[in-house]
């Protein structure tokens, strides 16, 4: 997959394509057949499938004082939309520019003008420019003006009639519900980022832990995870059972809320390396012990439950293709 990042000079194998805009947060089962649909209309035009998506997310710009809540970082997006078969990715970086283009000039630089696009797929809730001026409806005018293709996916739902959308995720995650997550996003939700140094009390007490920081991920409901931790070596993830406390450590008076795990029958040195860290499941909330003692024995039951967990649910098992 080719990635992008100035609109101006795009090479012409980028031109005439079948392009799916969107946020994309998630790129959960929703986004997949917006994306999916663009990429049927890819092959009947016998072109390449593009993307367009934004970084930093639009609401991080317009509302930064509030706490994070994204699902995919850009790495993260990056590799589902390699996973799902995007050929080239326009990463538009959402500043105070951006933020002031009109929805006709979003169309004239991104739809005319850099993609020469021939079609165009969004999902039913997208809208761009300034003052969200954009919509489905207006794109159906300017196709109908400009001779491209436009399709606007209506939501997606599940067998219950939930709606695979970025909030509903979100909802889920903060219920301390991350089967119903991966429900949503056809695979298990992660977080992910580099080891960094913590205090080394895990290791003083028999649980070594890898410690990774949750930056702009959404906070989910603290407490004790099952697992999957994928440890990146050469572009290859090599998948580990273990069990992950997400949040602030209240037995060693903490604040910061991080990501620690233990990883299962692990011992190679991973500090600096690249983390991914999948809940499966919520074992229990967060709490405080009164020492160490009683943190050593609730760990060890926490694994208990953890390897009980991972025995029937495998790091692929809930990835799915939309329905």
């Amino acid at each position: 997959m080719r990635i992008f990042r100035h609109v101006a000079g795009l090479p012409d194998f980028v031109r005439d394509t079948s392009v799916a805009i969107g946020n994309f947060d998630g790129v959960h089962l929703g986004h997949q057949a917006v994306i999916r649909e663009a990429a049927a209309h890819a092959e009947k035009l016998g072109s390449s499938l593009s993307v367009i998506t934004f970084d930093p997310h639009p609401r991080r710009f317009f509302r930064s004082e509030e706490p994070p809540f994204q699902l995919t970082p850009l790495r993260s997006k990056v590799r589902r939309f390699e996973d799902i078969g995007v050929d080239q990715l326009m990463v538009v970086h959402f500043d105070e520019d951006t933020s002031q283009l009109t929805h006709e000039q979003f169309v004239d630089t991104f739809i005319t003008g850099g993609f020469h696009a021939k079609h165009v797929t969004v999902g039913y809730d997208f809208v761009f420019g300034a003052g969200r001026g954009g919509s489905g409806d207006y794109l159906r005018e300017r196709a109908a003006r400009d001779g491209f293709g436009v399709s606007v996916i209506e939501p997606v739902k599940d067998q219950s009639e939930t709606v695979y959308s970025s909030t509903n995720i979100r909802n889920c995650l903060r219920d301390g519900n991350p089967v119903g997550a991966a429900n949503l996003l056809g695979r298990l939700w992660e977080v992910e980022g580099r080891v960094i140094k913590g205090d080394q009390r895990g290791r003083q007490i028999g649980f070594p832990t890898a410690n990774i920081a949750l930056d702009d991920y959404l906070e989910p409901a603290l407490g004790v995870y099952a697992v999957w931790v994928g440890v990146e070596e050469g572009g290859v993830t090599s998948w580990h059972a273990g069990c992950a406390n997400i949040g602030r450590r209240p037995t060693f008076d903490k604040e910061e809320v991080n990501c620690e795990t233990y990883i299962f029958d692990f011992t190679d040195d991973i500090y600096d390396k690249l983390l991914r860290v999948a809940l499966v499941e919520y074992i229990r909330p967060e709490k405080k012990f009164d020492g160490i003692a009683q943190l050593r024995e609730q760990i060890a039951l926490d694994s208990h439950d953890a390897r009980a967990l991972l025995d029937s649910i495998g790091p692929d098992d809930l990835r799915r293709a939309p329905e």
